[in-house]
């Protein structure tokens, strides 16, 4: 005995009542669900769609689909982490190497010549972390009237398109900087910052750009159905 088109919406139905609002873990579940309705129909023939589906869906415990819903989460970050390595690690092979130590360079050169380096260094700091910010904030929004258009919500597509576990690490190299003044009073430390800079710059614009520049084929690797979904 197998699920009708109508059960199958119902199930689907069912996740999003119960707090599940991204259609990639939704249909997870709702192949779940249906193959353990379907397996119960097979010991039980009596026992009703909507039985069947408490039974199963009180295997899930208390909290319901939520433990789910986090570990799909954290496999999701950590997939996207990733990606960001990834493609940090390619500034730093041949030819981009050379671009990005003399972008360091320069940077150097540069701060070691100015009087209120400690001012500009502030400002550069405050300056990348915010336009990060409003980046992110941007292709918030933007993903959202994706989703209203489509209605379907694909959580990797958040992710990549405004969440990052990454976004903490713009506050490091400030917190080195206000706990740490005198590292501007020497060479070594000059180098340090405009490293640095550097490197924010280099996360920023990979987060930013080259990541979401790629996302439809990062989508598509991940969601074999993605695809047929946005062809429709």
């Amino acid at each position: 005995m197998k699920l009708i088109a109508e059960q199958i919406e119902c199930l689907y139905q069912f996740t999003r009542k119960h707090y599940v609002e991204w259609y990639d873990l939704q249909t997870e579940l709702v192949d779940h669900l249906a193959n353990s309705i379907e397996a119960q129909w097979q010991e039980n023939p009596k026992i009703s769609f909507e039985d069947a589906l408490q039974v199963e869906f009180k295997k899930f415990g208390v909290f319901g689909f939520m433990e789910v819903v986090e570990q799909r989460q954290l496999v999701l970050n950590k997939k996207y982490n990733s990606i960001i390595w990834k493609h940090f690690k390619a500034f730093f092979t041949i030819p981009k190497i050379i671009v990005t130590l003399g972008a360091i360079i320069a940077t150097f050169l540069s701060l070691s010549y100015l009087s209120n380096r400690t001012d500009v260094v502030l400002i550069v700091f405050v300056i990348i972390v915010l336009s990060f910010y409003f980046s992110i904030i941007f292709f918030s929004r933007k993903n959202r009237k994706a989703n209203k258009l489509t209605h379907k919500k694909w959580l990797f597509k958040e992710i990549i398109l405004g969440r990052s576990s990454l976004v903490g690490m713009t506050y490091l190299p400030i917190q080195i900087f206000i706990h740490s003044e005198k590292v501007m009073d020497s060479a070594f430390g000059i180098f340090i910052i405009s490293f640095l800079i550097v490197a924010m710059a280099l996360i920023e614009y990979i987060i930013l750009i080259e990541v979401p520049r790629k996302a439809e084929d990062y989508l598509k690797e991940t969601y074999p159905e993605y695809t047929l979904e946005n062809a429709n």
